[in-house]
């Protein structure tokens, strides 16, 4: 008699195809031309339709199939009855195809969080970048992000009317990270990979201090993981508060399936227990490979200036 899948295993297989429906909410919206855009706390900080609607669909959808789950999403919403059309129920066959990783097997749903951002990088959204925007859903276990499922729903838009848009990326610690080539920055560069709308004094004093060959300064915490990933940027950056558990949830389980490294401005791992702090006030550095380099580099005035 062959057994069901591993919960954690049908969770991922699920946030796969919850994502892909996200993007494509996302796209109608921004089609639609009303983005609906209301300050949160000021200009940098922005929700759109798609923000809410995205959340909706995501965790209305996650709840329904696993309904023992801790859910924690970006967005603030009142409750309300979601509508059908923002659900999906389907799930991704080919995570089912892999074993569950031992130490996951018997995991329970309500050991589980699930943090979602339902659009990382709004301020981008908003300003039509929209190669910066990605949908986050991070599943964590006894305070670890464990999976993560990162949804790019404008990937390719540049490439003309015959390719295909969007793309789907996942990954599960101790199986692996998948959709997208793992690249890495030439030997020897030094490409930092930091804030566009949220930048600072000590922010730019603690990449001054690295001494990079170059930086690129975009939006979206799921985006700088991509750059890393993809070798297109070889430390990602940020001595700063603003940074939130959502952000970092689902691209964290992907580096770290990829053997990267991410931690704060003092070399503290994140946690994500549900009772946990939402913000991660002490800044983030990630990196691929050579962590202890970029580590090592950051200033004691920068450490000081951060608190955990």
């Amino acid at each position: 008699m062959s057994t069901s899948p591993a919960v954690l295993m049908r969770l991922v297989a699920s946030a796969h195809s919850v994502a892909e429906k996200a993007a494509t909410i996302v796209r109608k919206v921004m089609s639609g031309g009303d983005l609906g855009i209301v300050e949160k706390t000021g200009a940098n900080d922005l929700q759109t339709a798609a923000d809410r609607l995205v959340q909706q669909s995501i965790c209305s959808s996650l709840a329904k199939k696993f309904p023992k789950l801790t859910i924690i999403g970006e967005e603030d919403l009142p409750s309300q009855e979601v509508e059908d059309s923002l659900i999906e129920l389907g799930q991704f066959e080919e995570i089912l195809k892999y074993s569950c990783p031992i130490q996951y097997n018997s995991i329970k749903e309500e050991e589980i969080v699930v943090w979602v951002d339902p659009l990382d990088g709004t301020k981008e959204y908003t300003e039509g970048l929209l190669d910066h925007v990605t949908v986050l859903i991070g599943i964590a276990y006894e305070g670890k992000a464990i999976a993560g499922v990162i949804n790019q729903p404008y990937y390719n838009y540049k490439a003309g009317n015959n390719a295909v848009l969007g793309r789907t990326i996942w990954g599960i610690l101790g199986i692996g990270a998948f959709g997208f080539e793992l690249n890495e920055v030439p030997a020897g560069q030094h490409i930092i990979t930091t804030t566009r709308s949220h930048s600072s004094k000590l922010v730019n004093d603690c990449i001054a201090a690295i001494n990079p060959d170059k930086v690129v300064r975009v939006g979206g915490a799921g985006n700088k993981i991509i750059q890393l990933i993809e070798g297109q940027a070889s430390a990602y950056v940020f001595a700063s508060p603003g940074c939130k558990k959502w952000d970092t949830c689902a691209p964290e389980a992907i580096l770290h399936a990829v053997g990267g490294q991410i931690t704060d401005m003092h070399g503290n791992t994140f946690q994500y227990h549900k009772d946990v702090k939402h913000m991660n006030s002490a800044g983030v550095l990630a990196t691929l490979r050579n962590f202890d380099y970029y580590f090592s580099r950051v200033p004691d005035s920068v450490k000081q200036a951060l608190s955990p």
